[in-house]
């Protein structure tokens, strides 16, 4: 008999996620899908996900897979090439990329087309992290439209604010400020901006974390979004006991209880993803109801607080997240994100689609 933990990926969810996207934006749509689809599976979720206009992710590999596999929207590399020895690879699968350095111009040379490689001029408006500064953006732009390689260029930039109060109104007015001589599609929303702030639609929107159901934001559920759980990762109680006042639970023991109490062991730990430094109090589902985690998560076993569960026995079922346990509300309680969570989950977990 094999372990009870597994995660369920709910391809309808994926699908019904697309749409509040689509209802959302005029825009053209480009699926985040790198690290594996958030941890949901690339191919998998790319085929939920093919009423999308284009997808986005970093590993060539991965982008040459979903050719091979028929898929053929836009496919766009986050972070471009990294050697101009890529280049044949994104003449040969017909591959956008970003360009956000003067080393990847200088490799341009060696696209082996004359005419077709779509790019993406990715701009620094505040995130610090990539992009073109703005005084080099004419000169960047004027090379782009000279060189005998370059077909279609899109224009781009990344909001480092979007899902805060600070919001996106100073990079915004940067990027409008930066590309108002230019005739060029845009891209600017993330899921924060695309949900937000309308004004930053534009051409493609690049939706990410809303497409798996989860919320970008600390205030606002994916619930209260629309959005549906696309991954739920459940287990079982494998052991009970009764505590005296007085005893500890785990490692360290740093959980003591304060009074008799009913506890359960579940079959999970940080070796399947579930965040070690997730403290006791963590929220979690036993056999349907509400409960808590106590003290250290182990490799692969973690501590619940049975006192307030009716009917739980070994053999119950467990929800660590996802279908009636936001897994934002998880992460927040591990002082993580659920972007973290999701795409941690480990290849030992098996997955049903």
């Amino acid at each position: 008999m094999s372990r009870p933990i597994q995660a369920r990926i709910d391809l309808s969810a994926l699908k019904s996620n697309l749409r509040v996207v689509r209802r959302l934006a005029s825009s053209r749509i480009m699926a985040v899908i790198k690290a594996n689809a958030y941890g949901h599976g690339l191919l998998r979720a790319a085929g939920a996900l093919d009423e999308a206009e284009g997808f986005a992710l970093l590993d060539v590999r991965d982008a040459i897979a979903l050719r091979e596999a028929g898929f053929r929207q836009t496919i766009l590399l986050l972070e471009g090439f990294f050697t101009a020895d890529e280049l044949p690879l994104l003449a040969e699968y017909e591959l956008s990329t970003v360009i956000h350095n003067l080393q990847q111009l200088a490799m341009l040379d060696a696209y082996p087309r004359r005419g077709s490689l779509s790019v993406w001029l990715k701009i620094n408006t505040g995130m610090n992290r990539l992009g073109f500064a703005p005084e080099q953006v004419p000169a960047v732009m004027e090379k782009l439209k000279s060189h005998p390689a370059i077909g279609e260029v899109t224009l781009m930039t990344h909001f480092a604010h979007a899902d805060e109060s600070e919001g996106v109104a100073e990079q915004l007015e940067r990027f409008k400020g930066l590309t108002a001589a230019y005739r060029a599609p845009r891209s600017l929303a993330n899921s924060a901006a695309l949900l937000r702030y309308p004004a930053t639609h534009a051409e493609w929107v690049r939706p990410g974390i809303m497409l798996y159901g989860a919320s970008p934001f600390a205030d606002t559920s994916a619930q209260q979004l629309g959005l549906q759980p696309v991954m739920t990762l459940s287990s079982e109680i494998i052991s009970v006991r009764e505590l005296k006042a007085g005893d500890r639970v785990g490692y360290a023991g740093l959980f003591r209880a304060d009074k008799c109490m009913r506890i359960g062991t579940v079959a999970c730990g940080y070796a399947d993803g579930y965040p070690r430094h997730a403290p006791t109090g963590t929220p979690i589902l036993v056999n349907g109801q509400r409960a808590r985690t106590l003290g250290r998560v182990s490799m692969d076993m973690l501590s619940v607080d049975m006192s307030e569960v009716s009917g739980a026995e070994v053999g119950s079922p467990v929800t660590l997240w996802g279908n009636g346990m936001p897994v934002e509300e998880v992460a927040a309680a591990a002082g993580t994100i659920s972007y973290e969570l999701i795409c941690a989950l480990t290849a030992r977990v098996p997955v049903e689609y």
